[in-house]
């Protein structure tokens, strides 16, 4: 009598199913690759959806401004392409085979699929200095490591790099941070190309004081003067 009106384990899984089923039913909408409509599948979505990078705007319409050359995804449309990356054993894209500065690349797409922008921002910028280089010239070799190439296309990592941190901009997030502590070390550090204003960087994080000499009346290297 004691047990009489609690749930049976069988009453007690329906009804967990029935309430992952509400979720389902709510979640966004979006087309797959046969051209149906269903609720986007992390787990799926390699098989589901298509690449489909950024496109380049049109030339003529290109050398009427200075805006970005490419157009931009919609945020659901970003989504998708996030779900495309695979929960692969090895991610080729962040090793040696493909990233050069070893970005955690699944987890910033995964941050990017559960729109955690912050999150994202912070993943990359804890191994890249400049996503804002990066993401508009980098040749993208993730992209020819990345596992789902193999079967398919790859993932459009590039496009999600460029996406996050131009997220951050708009968001306030990027904004000096000087270290606590200075050693009391001075470092000089000659050109100020990528490389050098990342070494400048990672220098300044470390505490020590960089002064970046450049025989050029600008900075940035071969991103200014190609």
């Amino acid at each position: 009598m004691l047990g009489r009106g609690l749930p049976t384990p069988a009453r007690r899984l329906r009804g967990l199913l029935d309430g992952r089923r509400r979720v389902l039913s709510t979640a966004v909408q979006v087309e797959r690759r046969d051209g149906t409509i269903a609720p986007i599948n992390k787990l799926r979505g390699f098989i589901e959806y298509e690449r489909n990078p950024e496109p380049y705007r049109p030339p003529g319409d290109r050398l009427m401004d200075y805006e970005e050359i490419n157009a931009k995804h919609e945020p659901l449309e970003l989504k998708r392409q996030a779900a495309r990356c695979m929960d692969c054993g090895t991610p080729f894209c962040q090793t040696h085979t493909g990233c050069p500065i070893s970005n955690i690349i699944p987890e910033f797409n995964n941050l990017v699929f559960s729109e955690q922008w912050k999150d994202a921002y912070i993943n990359l910028t804890s191994t890249n200095n400049f996503p804002e280089f990066t993401g508009r010239v980098c040749p993208a070799p993730c992209e020819g490591a990345c596992v789902a190439g193999i079967v398919d296309k790859a993932v459009t990592i590039k496009n999600m790099e460029h996406t996050i941190i131009e997220k951050a901009w708009e968001e306030g997030w990027v904004f000096p941070r000087p270290p606590k502590v200075r050693s009391g070390k001075s470092v000089a550090v000659i050109g100020s190309g990528p490389a050098g204003l990342a070494a400048a960087d990672q220098l300044n994080k470390m505490g020590h004081l960089v002064t970046v000499f450049e025989r050029q009346a600008k900075v940035g290297g071969l991103l200014t003067y190609p």
